[in-house]
């Protein structure tokens, strides 16, 4: 049976769900959205652990039933059986259980802001950059996700020196926070006469998206520059001033959105990864962390920093981090990535679930 410090703070969460309750039937927190939208979330995210608890309950229930049984000589050998079964039962939804407790990412609902920028190797890195924007956009298609890409800067040969996409729906941020680091390719590329096998970098970013309720910005704060813009996307290039740039004053940060016809939901995607990349200074300045952060997530793009390696040659993809290794590079960069996300989600709940103990 789980111990008794464990149920105590399911306990908690099933009173809360019902404090819950009570307080989203009010009409002054009905009529106060932002507050109302906050605890509905809170339930939500409350709710899955609760009824897996009151599941947990029902079954020392039935456990403690079938016990009971042993002493009816008529029933003892059925209920042995049951009681077999179900004590396996138990320590299986026991240890499922646990999981819930695990203290959640509160960015793990969030969509995604994703930054890929080409790093050390030339030419041949901004191809990888190319192949990698590629396949986080082929693993949001396979996965229900909504893909957009805001800002693009290619290289003459149709690599990508930088790129930015949100990732809407299914969980984005959840999925994709583990890509955060510097990614290295070895093949020979297209660029290599001689046949000889090159390593490049390329780093990636992945931010949550900032609701409105938490980054306000003032208008006074921010420039909006308008321009035309360049790079392949149709016979409105460079005829109109459709691309946004728009810098942040306080901060120095700058975002460009060029992809959209219109100039005003340019400007309105830029926002929103304005949005993002304040939120995410701003909660990383306020830990003190902000400096260390940004160096630990994408590096400087040196190749000893990487986090996974795509080998062509060998046919293989190595995440670093775990020493997990697949030979499917094919699949994994046309976007099939679930394999490796969910054995480094299963390696983050084994680290969180030694720290409960």
């Amino acid at each position: 049976m789980m111990e008794s410090k464990y149920l105590e703070k399911f306990l908690w969460m099933a009173e809360r769900v019902q404090e819950l309750d009570v307080a989203t039937g009010q009409g002054d927190i009905i009529a106060d959205l932002p507050r109302f939208q906050k605890l509905s979330r809170e339930r939500a995210s409350l709710l899955p652990a609760v009824e897996a608890y009151e599941a947990y309950l029902k079954l020392l229930r039935d456990i403690e039933g079938a016990r009971e049984l042993l002493n009816d000589p008529d029933m003892a050998e059925e209920a042995k059986e049951e009681l077999a079964a179900l004590e396996a039962d138990e320590a299986a939804q026991s240890e499922k259980l646990k999981l819930f407790l695990i203290p959640k990412d509160p960015n793990d609902d969030r969509n995604v802001i994703l930054e890929v920028r080409a790093g050390a190797g030339g030419e041949e890195a901004g191809l990888f950059a190319a192949l990698l924007l590629r396949m986080y956009l082929r693993y949001a298609e396979r996965n229900g996700m909504r893909a957009s890409v805001t800002d693009i800067n290619e290289t003459e040969l149709g690599g990508v020196k930088e790129a930015v996409v949100t990732l809407s729906g299914g969980s984005a941020f959840s999925r994709l926070k583990f890509e955060s680091g510097v990614h290295r390719i070895q093949r020979v590329p297209v660029t290599e006469a001689g046949g000889r096998i090159h390593t490049s970098t390329a780093t990636v970013a992945v931010l949550p998206e900032a609701e409105d309720v938490e980054v306000e910005i003032s208008r006074e704060d921010i420039r909006i520059d308008t321009y035309r813009a360049s790079g392949h996307g149709g016979q409105y290039i460079n005829r109109t001033d459709s691309a946004v740039r728009i810098t942040h004053l306080p901060t120095g940060v700058v975002v460009t959105c060029q992809d959209e016809k219109s100039q005003l939901k340019n400007k309105e995607k830029a926002l929103r990864v304005l949005k993002s990349r304040l939120y995410n200074l701003f909660r990383s300045q306020a830990e003190g962390e902000y400096a260390q952060n940004r160096r630990a997530q994408v590096g400087s793009g040196e190749r000893n920093e990487r986090i996974r390696t795509y080998n062509f040659p060998q046919g293989r993809v190595t995440d670093h981090r775990i020493g997990l290794t697949l030979y499917k590079i094919d699949a994994i960069v046309d976007g099939d990535l679930n394999e490796i996300i969910d054995a480094l989600t299963v390696e983050e709940q084994t680290e969180k679930l030694k720290a409960l103990e």
